[in-house]
């Protein structure tokens, strides 16, 4: 595997993490898995929220648990799959609270626009053995989606951090700053979406935020 190389200002501000002593036994860890298993997504891909949307450019951080891990649909952006590919039924969901609250139905399961438009679609855990999801969990991703988490913390200019299920609203422990909008309720997957996640109305919230902030506002349309 290549030493990571993001490209953009993110390698900077996780030079550090990316020089610990847990990134490099999770190098070591990940490997051997690339070599021994199938395992998603592929190893160019698995940066993709860091690459394709800058620490800067960060409007909203939507956080998921871990990539999907089925053939063709994980390519390093939470709740995205690839072009062509299907919506899964969480995205689904995701796309009827958005036309619900914005009327939007142009909506492609790609989510690489919202990407561009300062939305970092960030798993906690980066990669997935095939078929076996959190196979993963617990060796070494957590420390590094966290210290992400920390550097959005610390950014003077305000950002929105939507949580979506106990996974992610774990993580608010790590959000301090009053500059700062949270969001939680329900995961958007079909056992959940009922309970408090349709009609959320996150998504006009967010906008009605980063406006308010003097911020353009997330175009939600894919």
């Amino acid at each position: 595997m290549r030493m990571v190389n993001i490209g953009n200002s993110w390698d900077e501000l996780l030079k550090d993490v990316f020089a610990s002593e847990n990134y490099a036994a999770l190098r070591e860890f990940l490997k051997t898995e690339y070599r021994a298993h199938t395992v998603y997504p592929d190893m160019h891909d698995i940066f993709n929220a860091l690459r394709y949307t800058a620490y800067e450019d960060v409007k909203a951080v939507i956080l998921g648990q871990d990539p999907y891990h089925g053939e063709g649909q994980a390519h390093g952006l939470c709740f995205s799959v690839k072009p062509g590919v299907p919506a899964p039924p969480s995205l689904v969901n995701i796309f009827k609270e958005i036309h619900d609250e914005l009327g939007i139905t142009d909506t492609s399961p790609c989510l690489i626009p919202w990407a561009k438009s300062g939305v970092l679609l960030l798993n906690t855990v980066l990669t997935v053995r095939a078929g076996q999801p959190n196979s993963h969990r617990g060796k070494g991703w957590e420390q590094v989606t966290d210290a992400v988490i920390r550097r959005l913390n610390e950014r003077e200019q305000p950002l929105v951090f939507l949580l979506w299920g106990g996974n992610a609203r774990a993580k608010k422990q790590l959000i301090t700053s009053p500059r700062h909008l949270v969001l939680e309720c329900a995961h958007p997957s079909p056992l959940s979406a009922y309970n408090g996640f349709f009609g959320c109305g996150h998504f006009v919230k967010a906008n009605a935020f980063l406006t308010k902030n003097g911020v353009e506002p997330i175009d939600w349309r894919t």
